[in-house]
Order: C-alpha cells, then structure tokens, then sequence
C-alpha cells in the first residue's frame, strides 16, 4: 500500500468516524431537549395542587412498593438462612 492510498484510507475513515459521531450527537442532543421539556411540563404541572397531588400520591405509592418488595426479599433470606 502506496502512502497516498494510505492517506486517501486514513481520510475515508475519519471521515466516516466525524459522520457516526455526528449522529451520536444529535441523539444525545434530542434526549436532553426532551427532558428538559419534560422536567418543564412537570413543573408547570405542579402549580396545579389537584395534579401536585395526584403526583405525590403516585410516588409514594412507588416508594411503598419499593419498600415492599425489599422487605419480602429479606424475609426471603432469612427463611433461606434458617434453613
């Protein structure tokens, strides 16, 4: 392989590499817009307290089953360590 196919190589893939990560970065740019609107919407949200409500109730509930599921996971061991 000569020095300018080298060259003319070596160009192609950075070339190819500059467009990958081009693409990378609009993804990474779409994601961030997106959760900035939401976190947007979410705080537009809050001003409504029936919507700030429901919100809250929700996430307790998720924290409530969280809590759930580790406790039956540690009864789980200590059955197991019984054994």
């Amino acid at each position: 392989m000569g020095l300018k196919a080298f060259f003319k190589s070596a160009f192609k893939d950075m070339k190819e590499s500059t467009k990958a990560q081009h693409e990378v970065d609009k993804a990474n740019f779409a994601a961030a817009k997106a959760e900035s609107k939401a976190q947007w919407e979410e705080a537009k949200a809050m001003l409504d307290p029936e919507k700030r409500k429901a919100m809250m109730q929700a996430e307790r509930d998720e924290q409530i089953a969280a809590a759930n599921e580790r406790k039956a996971a540690a009864e789980a061991r200590i059955d197991a360590a019984k054994k």
